[in-house]
């Protein structure tokens, strides 16, 4: 936890607009800040959300004032105690903690109240019309709407008829409770919006004590309000929202909480769509929530992102005023930097190809010592076990070899990681025509790193001994989807369309004996071949690894020019 909350050092970058606004704030008065962070619990919270709570939390982290975790259950249908405690365990994994812990449903009396106060000035009215009545008399961005039929019920019929809502004398979508503002006005949001619907279903706090539920609209600044919110953060597309916002709290006249927003998180090749993500889930093209090729939470944590990794990234990303795409190298580079400090080393084969040192003693065995991270001096180092039987990777071999191919062919010699230089002698292949099988020699006196007459070696390898390594299950995960922008579909097609046939691949491998008693959620580097961890489905049997991400670091170059 400690990690995470050091993750984002004091800089001299520039303020952003909102740190702007709250020094401002502070300057002119304001005596302390509160923020909140306001989840829907209908589902598991995605990157899109990491930046959110970087920035409500953080916020009132950097200016010494408290946010609050409020859950906006005004849904019941699709609302459960599951995606409570799955949204608990993320932000404090992300190393924030909430300053007191709220709900919607916590204000429900105090909202009917303020909603019979609406109707009493005049300002609210029970609308009998359907919801496709509703929708197609709202009018468009280019016509006015047309006023209900119902727009001018008398006080007394608007707080009867409300009374008999929530008492649950009528069916399910019945009749709405909607503000009274103005049917012409070019935001579409303030033409009439609902403030309550009829919804016969049980909550998971407040059980069957209600049947009719407040609007997020309505509920929203309200609950704001209650908890004196002085900023209200959200993502760009709630701008169209905010003049109903201001509307309803300064017809009740209560505690101005004010909402500004900031652009959202969108990033190439991913998906940030609940009910979509959703579908993925019910139609099972994934394992579940937490599937590693999620933009999950739940299931990045699962894949081996770390929490640092992904602060420093929203960090980078910044907070702006408009959307804009960011390329998804930009994560995978800041979770590598995270890991490349932190990540214990070991050595894993996943395409193994046998290798038999000929003149190595028969039956003999030594012990070679192996560094853990070369960026961590204290990590120390291991013990691994060489014999004269290895697996290497079979793409450390080719028969045929182009110019500048350093690593293993007839004739030539690498050097084993932390081992001896080996020479490969004989090539062995099955019947049909496929090489199963190399037989090499070894320079006796190079494993100090030198060799018996001082040639040197460029290509170097990793390996496993044969007798001793393990056999694991690896995941290799890649993009779920093909296309760069999900936010724009060609037309005809659905987000299903661009899915990533190979998003992954199972493979079984070799790994080193230090790998098998690695606990689940352990994270480490398989030399020369990526960052892996420990999955939750390894038996004793049979260990898992989830590959996080891979060394190739293609944005490296340019992030190092653009992060300046």
């Amino acid at each position: 936890m400690s990690d995470v909350n050091e993750t984002v050092a004091a800089n001299d970058k520039p303020l952003n607009f909102l740190e702007e606004i709250i020094e401002k704030d502070i300057a002119g008065g304001l005596a302390r800040i509160q923020t909140r962070f306001p989840p829907e619990p209908n589902g598991y919270l995605h990157i899109g959300h990491a930046k959110a709570i970087s920035v409500d939390f953080g916020l009132a982290r950097k200016y010494s004032g408290q946010c609050n975790l409020r859950f906006d259950d005004t849904n019941p249908v699709k609302e459960d105690v599951e995606y409570v405690d799955s949204i608990k365990d993320d932000i404090r994994w992300l190393g924030f903690e909430w300053a007191g812990e709220y709900y919607a449903s916590d204000y429900f009396e105090q909202l009917y109240d303020w909603a019979v106060e609406l109707i009493k000035k005049g300002k609210a009215y029970v609308d009998d019309q359907s919801q496709e009545e509703i929708r197609v008399n709202r009018g468009t961005v280019t016509t006015s709407g047309t006023d209900s039929p119902w727009r001018n019920r008398s006080v007394e019929e608007n707080f009867d008829l409300f009374a008999r809502m929530r008492a649950g004398e009528f069916p399910d979508g019945a009749r709405v409770l909607r503000a009274k503002i103005d049917m012409a006005h070019p935001n579409m949001m303030m033409r009439d919006p609902l403030m309550y619907r009829i919804l016969h279903a049980h909550h998971h706090r407040t059980g069957d004590r209600w049947c009719i539920y407040p609007m997020y609209d309505y509920a929203h600044g309200q609950s704001d309000s209650i908890e004196q919110v002085t900023h209200s953060m959200c993502t760009l597309e709630f701008d169209i929202h905010r003049p109903l916002y201001d509307w309803f709290i300064r017809e009740l006249d209560i505690f101005p909480s004010h909402q500004y927003e900031f652009a959202r998180l969108n990033l190439t090749y991913t998906l940030m769509s609940k009910r979509k993500l959703l579908q993925l889930v019910q139609e099972g093209v994934v394992s579940g929530w937490d599937d590693p090729r999620m933009p999950t939470i739940v299931g990045i944590r699962r894949r081996g992102y770390t929490a640092v990794g992904l602060l420093n990234f929203v960090e980078r990303v910044g907070v702006a005023k408009r959307d804009n795409l960011i390329d998804l190298g930009l994560l995978e580079y800041s979770v590598r930097e995270d890991l490349n400090q932190k990540a214990l080393r070991r050595m894993a084969v996943i395409d193994p190809l046998k290798v038999v040192i000929t003149n190595y003693p028969a039956g003999g065995q030594e012990v070679i010592r192996a560094v853990n991270n070369p960026e961590d001096p204290e990590a120390g180092t291991r013990e691994v076990v060489f014999t004269p039987e290895l697996y290497i990777e079979r793409s450390d071999f080719m028969e045929e070899p182009p110019k500048k191919y350093f690593r293993l062919s007839p004739g030539k010699e690498v050097r084993l990681r932390y081992g001896y230089i080996i020479r490969c002698d004989e090539v062995v292949k099955n019947r049909e025509g496929e090489v199963v099988e190399l037989r090499c020699s070894y320079d006796s006196e190079s494993s100090s790193g030198g060799s018996s007459d001082g040639r040197k070696v460029k290509g170097i390898i990793h390996w496993v001994s044969a007798i001793h390594a393990k056999k694991a299950e690896i995941r290799l995960f890649d993009r779920l989807f093909v296309k760069e922008d999900m936010g724009s579909m060609e037309e005809g097609k659905e987000f299903k369309d661009y899915l990533n046939p190979d998003s992954l691949k199972v493979v079984i491998g070799y790994i080193e004996p230090a790998l098998e008693e690695a606990g689940v959620g352990e994270q480490f580097q398989f030399e020369r071949m990526g960052y892996f961890v420990k999955d939750k489905d390894s038996t004793a049997h049979n260990p898992v690894f989830n590959r996080t991400v891979t060394l190739k670091d293609s944005w490296a170059k340019m992030a190092s020019n653009s992060l300046k």
